[in-house]
């Protein structure tokens, strides 16, 4: 399998498209409901991550404070036996970077981290989240698909997030304007051989792993 090397050339009504980091604050605007960061992973990251046995893939769910999420994933990484070298420092690094960025425009005081393994149809039906918000990237595999119901049947037309471009999505619990007739669903991939690596984050304001 090969990166999805194409550039998010557009998207649904009420989801931005931002070129840098910052421009990802446009998430915050009223009438804004998702933001999409147009980014490339590096070309050997990704097909080294192509390459890895699946079962070497990191993976695990952990609630940590922002500035703990680097060594989270470290740790994540090293437990499941992915090789060490600078492919794997860049996934450390990234994750942390997306981390900081999310935490910047939402200050959470903690995040609910999660590194998924998926070769399944789980989480195939189209929905909006029950949280505040949350970020996905896909580092391995077919990216986040989305689009707009205005009946809430499935979206007539379905956009996919390219690897290595994160998504923000507002969840049922924002606190204003929740969104509505945007919904998402991870890929439905069964039986195709595919496996995807994904991180996703969810802001908190208390650890409710804890509680």
């Amino acid at each position: 399998m090969t990166l999805v090397r194409k550039r998010v050339q557009d998207a649904a009504v009420g989801v931005a498209v931002a070129d840098t980091a910052d421009a990802l604050g446009t998430f915050l605007q009223p009438g804004c409901v998702a933001a999409i960061w147009r980014r490339h992973m590096p070309r050997d990251v990704g097909t080294w991550l192509d390459g890895q046995p699946p079962d070497s893939l990191p993976r695990g769910r952990i609630t940590v404070r922002p500035d703990a999420v680097e060594n989270a994933v470290h740790a994540m990484c090293a437990g499941s036996g992915l090789p060490d070298g600078p492919e794997r420092d860049w996934l450390v690094a990234d994750a942390s970077a997306l981390a900081a960025v999310f935490s910047q425009l939402l200050s959470p005081r903690f995040l609910r981290l999660r590194l998924d393994v998926v070769n399944t149809n789980a989480c195939r039906r189209f929905h909006i989240d029950a949280v505040t918000a949350r970020l996905v990237c896909t580092y391995r595999g077919t990216g986040t698909q989305y689009g707009v119901s205005t009946d809430g049947n499935d979206p007539a037309r379905v956009f996919t997030v390219p690897t290595g471009a994160p998504i923000l999505l507002r969840g049922m619990l924002w606190p204003t304007q929740p969104p509505s007739g945007l919904l998402h669903r991870s890929p439905p991939i069964e039986g195709t051989g595919e496996t995807r690596l994904v991180l996703v984050l969810d802001p908190l304001d208390e650890d409710q792993d804890a509680a």
